[in-house]
C-alpha cells in the first residue's frame, strides 16, 4: 500500500508543478510565487486518502479474528504479525538504504559517476528505495504496535463474546 501511495502522491505533485509552470509564466523569472498551499493540500489529501485501506486492514483484522475465531486464533495472528512485520520492516529499511547509498556511491565517482548508465539505473533504484526506507519500513512498526494494542484493549470482549466461545468451544486442556 505505502509504495503505491507514495507513487500516486508524487505523480499528483508533479502534475501540479507542471500546471503551475504552464499557467504562471512568472515562476521561471522569479516574478511570481508558486502556489505552495496547493502542493501541501495535494500531499495531505493524498496521504489521508491512500491510508484508508491499510488502516481498515490493521484495525479490522484483530476485531474480525478475535470475534469470529477467538483469542487463540488472535494470539496466532499477533505472533505472525510480529514476526513477519519485524522482518519486513528491517528488510524494507535496509533495502531502501542500500539503493540510496548505491546512488551516492556512484555520484561520488564510482562506475563512471553521474550521467552514465550505472547512474541512471541507480536513480531508478533510489526512486524505489526512498519510499521503502522512509515510509514502508517505518509504517510496519506502527502496524505491529497498533494491532497488538487493539487486541489487548478488546481481549476481555473476545474471551467472553467471541463466536467460538458462544458456540461452546473452551479450548484444549494442557
Amino acid at each position: 500500500f505505502t509504495m503505491k501511495s507514495v507513487g500516486s502522491a508524487a505523480l499528483a505533485m508533479v502534475q501540479e508543478v507542471r500546471r503551475q509552470f504552464e499557467t504562471m509564466p512568472g515562476l521561471l523569472t522569479g516574478a511570481q510565487q508558486p502556489d505552495y498551499e496547493r502542493c501541501v493540500a495535494i500531499s495531505t489529501q493524498s496521504s489521508l486518502r491512500e491510508m484508508i485501506a491499510p488502516g481498515v486492514l490493521v484495525m479490522g483484522s484483530p476485531i474480525l479474528v478475535g470475534f469470529f475465531l477467538g483469542v487463540e486464533a488472535l494470539s496466532g495472528m499477533l505472533a505472525g504479525a510480529l514476526v513477519s512485520g519485524v522482518q519486513m520492516a528491517i528488510s524494507a529499511s535496509n533495502t531502501g538504504g542500500a539503493w540510496d547509498n548505491a546512488k551516492k556511491y556512484i555520484e561520488a565517482g564510482a562506475h563512471g559517476g553521474k550521467g552514465g548508465e550505472p547512474h541512471k539505473a541507480a536513480v531508478v533504484g533510489d526512486t524505489i528505495g526512498d519510499p521503502l526506507k522512509d515510509t514502508s519500513g517505518p509504517s510496519l512498526n506502527v502496524l505491529v504496535k497498533l494491532t497488538a494494542v487493539e487486541s489487548v484493549v478488546f481481549a476481555s470482549f473476545f474471551v467472553n463474546y467471541s463466536v467460538v466461545r458462544l458456540a461452546g468451544y473452551r479450548g484444549t486442556a494442557v
